[in-house]
């Protein structure tokens, strides 16, 4: 009742505001960089066509779904950290931008699935068909001059036109024309970032033209790791050829980048949550990751059970390096009946070092004698437990320091992997009651990968670029006797996963786009996945390797010699249906309906999963207004996601005690997103995106009949109701050829939670960046600061313990803060 009430409410502000559900926020900022001569015709490009989620290009205020593009000057202006900075000034994406260049966490209207429910893509086809083993779609991806816009589509047809998406994220790069041009553009930062962008285009033959270009980087990093944290880049080779009925296109991209994961820290003292943990980790640059651990030394058993010794370095972060190549094709076979086909073979490696969060800080004196009974058990005379340094083997006392120790685990991956995509479109024009596109298309993928997972836990001292700590037995007379740690390992092989896929998955789509009349527009959509996948699974088992002189590698996992085979097969359907009306110039409205479905993926082969499906409809009305001066833009929407999976306390209906039981419920997400933009004179502007939606989980049940405690109504893990950014401008010019702008960004985030009971609270946090644009001829120069307060917001909690029932505190503890203040200094040449 209460959601239906929000929902009509929602209804009725659309209603009496007249804004829209289009939500394209940052098309203005690109015009506006510049100082916006055409501000006084229209307040947005309106008119620029929209490929994504398409059959065949609509222009942006005749589509009947939220979309959202930004092109490369509104990139610039953004200076966005990542790509989850930049998709995140969107409306109704809530991004978290402070786990690095990538792997980052994305959710669409309160969906809560934070990888696996959008397609990344790139000229309208993915890298990869799916999430990969241990890496998604914005690790292989990355912004740079050759990207000509980014496009976001919300909902609306995204489900017809990709497989398993609410979303679609969509970089459109630039192709060749017969005018020369390009630039080059150097970045330096303060957190030691240096960065160069370029690209040229121009015609190399008669109708035959060429786009080539990409970036450079590295970095010191945003926290002190002690090691370079980002190194890397990309370059990019379009062809296209232009024929009297089509074109053809193709492209080789070379991708090797390597940055490090940003991972949570401790924050407060968890004996007093009201102690800071600053002034031995800095929340705004401090990290766990050490250089102490540029010489890992991994140890499992393999088939035999003999000891496997593998050297691995934290500073290689994570790295993935492919080629992508594609041909594209389009022909119009005669009037009105058009064949587009689009092939793409991607051919990678991802190797990954990370070092992931685990427990809660511990008391350095009970973790000791927590420890003692177990080293009593192994080594004989053992009467107390001691800290020493590791490498050194020098004495240690955390009572002299911050009186803690904390836990890490350390990750080792590597998959490499290889697919091959085609998609083919037929797209017919036909009078029937008014006109209608009507597109066929068969998308085809194959791929597969052959992915290992081999993690060993580790034992710090609290502090930021950790020293390594060895707890070791001691006699009576304070001599060494053995050790529960090994050079600071606390257990060698803590998590092991190993296994290929092969997996082929097809689909078959039908849209039909029908203009009624000059205002009326309608479109259908469906879409037939078939998900065909086999794998192997090599088993595990614990073994001791055989050290007596530590408990470090006691109970070891490793292979086992024996390999389980898997295989999922299933099949599902996706579909919306929408409808647009223009009642004016300035002003339309539209309605839309979808259901996206989330099918299995590697994981599920590896892991030995069941691979079950999930889906995410989606219900929006929008209303669109824009004049000169101002618009106004925004959809409201009710998202359903079901099932939604969770290990909850319970009470047993036999005999009322407290249980841990799992459950299945859904989560439901009514809400409201805007686009704002008002030109207060002709050069003082102010944009905002804010998203509200009040996701809520319910209807959770379990096959016994136990009913969960506190759960139903509360807020899924990490989702705010509020988020959206406020973006005023103010441009001038300064003469002699001169101009320039000067802008701000406001940027705010509302209370979330690490656990799905809501006991422990991520606070609300809000975040100011500055920054001033200066033109002068191919010349153009921008200084960026970004969170000038020095703002600690944090992200996330520590995902590995605290998803169901917190961290023993009402506001979190131990979590991944928001980036310190830094700032870019950006000089581009364009020619």
């Amino acid at each position: 009742m209460h959601q239906k009430t929000i929902m009509a409410s929602a209804i009725a502000l659309l209603t009496g505001l007249s804004i829209d559900g289009m939500a394209q926020t940052l098309a203005n900022d690109a015009r506006n960089t510049t100082g916006g001569s055409s501000q006084q015709t229209r307040s947005r490009m309106v008119e620029e066509v929209i490929v994504t989620g398409s059959a065949g290009g609509q222009s942006k205020f005749d589509t009947a779904y939220a979309v959202s593009n930004v092109d490369d000057e509104a990139i610039q202006k953004f200076a966005p950290l990542n790509t989850a900075d930049l998709l995140g000034r969107l409306p109704g994406i809530y991004a978290e931008a402070s786990g690095g260049d990538a792997q980052n966490v994305y959710r669409v209207r309160g969906i809560p699935n934070e990888g696996s429910f959008y397609s990344f893509q790139e000229d309208g086809m993915p890298i990869y068909p799916d999430d990969g083993f241990f890496f998604k779609g914005d690790g292989l991806l990355r912004t740079d001059l050759m990207t000509q816009t980014l496009e976001s589509v919300r909902g609306g047809p995204a489900p017809v036109f990709a497989d398993n998406s609410a979303a679609i994220f969509n970089q459109v790069t630039r192709q060749g024309g017969p005018e020369a041009e390009g630039a080059i553009r150097t970045t330096i930062g303060d957190t030691g970032l240096y960065r160069v962008d370029g690209y040229w285009s121009g015609p190399i033959a008669e109708q035959t033209y060429i786009a080539a270009g990409g970036f450079f980087r590295y970095h010191d990093g945003y926290r002190d790791n002690g090691f370079r944290s980002d190194e890397g880049g990309q370059f990019r080779i379009n062809l296209r050829h232009e024929m009297d009925r089509g074109e053809i296109r193709a492209h080789v991209k070379h991708f090797s980048d390597t940055n490090v994961f940003y991972l949570p820290i401790p924050l407060a003292d968890p004996r007093d949550p009201s102690r800071s943990l600053n002034p031995f980790l800095d929340s705004e640059d401090g990290t766990l990751n050490t250089p102490e651990l540029k010489d890992v030394v991994l140890r499992y058993a393999d088939e035999n059970g003999n000891v496997v010794q593998e050297s691995r370095d934290l500073s290689d972060g994570r790295k993935i390096e492919y080629t992508n190549v594609g041909l594209d094709v389009e022909w119009e076979l005669r009037e009105g009946l058009r064949v587009e086909n689009r092939f793409r073979y991607t051919d990678g490696d991802l190797d990954f070092d990370a070092l992931y969060s685990t427990q809660n800080p511990r008391d350095a004196g009970q973790y000791a004698t927590n420890a003692l009974p177990a080293a009593q058990a192994a080594f004989a005379g053992a009467q107390s437990m001691g800290y020493r340094i590791a490498r050194t083997g020098a004495a240690y006392d955390p009572s002299q320091d911050s009186g803690l120790v904390v836990e890490a685990q350390y990750r080792a991956i590597g998959a490499p992997f290889e697919s091959l995509m085609n998609e083919t479109r037929v797209s017919l024009d036909f009078d029937l009651a008014g006109q209608h596109t009507l597109t066929a298309g068969y998308f085809y993928s194959s791929y597969e990968t052959d992915g290992m997972w081999r993690a060993q836990d580790y034992l710090m001292e609290m502090r930021g670029k950790p020293r390594l700590l060895d707890l070791v037995a001691l006699d009576g007379n304070g001599n060494v006797v053995g050790s529960a740690t090994d050079d600071g390992v606390i257990r060698y092989g803590t998590a092991f996963n190993s296994g290929s896929t092969d997996t082929t998955r097809d689909a078959f789509f039908l849209s039909d786009t029908w203009y009624v009349n000059d205002r009326l527009t309608l479109d259908f959509g469906i879409r037939r996945t078939s998900y065909d996948g086999s794998g192997a699974s090599r088993g595990r088992a614990v073994r001791d390797l055989g050290d007596a002189s530590t408990l470090a590698d006691n109970a070891t996992l490793g292979f086992s010699g024996v390999t389980e085979a898997s295989s999922i097969d299933q099949s599902y359907t996706s579909w919306t249906i929408g409808g647009n009306y223009t009642l004016s110039d300035e002003l339309g409205v539209y309605a839309r309906a979808s259901r996206a479905n989330r099918g299995a993926n590697e994981f599920d082969l590896i892991f030995m999963s069941p691979g079950g499906r999930t889906e995410a409809d989606q219900y929006e009305l929008g209303v669109k207004y824009d004049a000169p001066a101002f618009s106004v833009f925004a959809t409201a929407f009710y998202s359903q996601f079901k099932p939604f999976t969770a290990t909850l306390d319970a009470i047993d209906p036999s005999t009322s005690e407290i249980i841990r039981e799992q459950f299945v419920g859904e989560v439901t997400s009514p809400g409201i997103e805007m686009d704002l933009y008002w030109r207060v004179t002709d050069n003082f502007n102010v944009n905002a995106a804010i998203t509200f939606n009040e996701a809520e989980l319910g209807d959770f049940t379990s096959t016994t009949g136990a009913q969960p405690v506190s759960a139903d109504g509360n807020q899924p893990i990490r989702q705010p109701r509020w988020y959206g950014n406020v973006r005023p401008s103010y441009s001038t010019v300064l003469g002699n050829g001169w101009d320039a702008e000067i802008y701000a960004q406001y940027m705010f985030i509302g209370d979330r939670y690490v656990d799905l009971e809501n006991n422990t609270r991520l606070p609300s946090f809000e975040t100011f960046g500055a920054g001033i644009i200066v033109n002068r001829g191919p010349w153009n120069a921008q200084l960026y600061g970004d969170n000038l307060t020095n703002e600690v917001g944090i992200t996330e909690g520590n995902p590995r313990t605290d998803g169901i029932a917190g961290q023993g505190s009402a506001d979190a503890i131990y979590g991944r803060p928001i980036f310190g203040r830094n700032f870019r200094l950006v000089l581009t040449r364009s020619f």
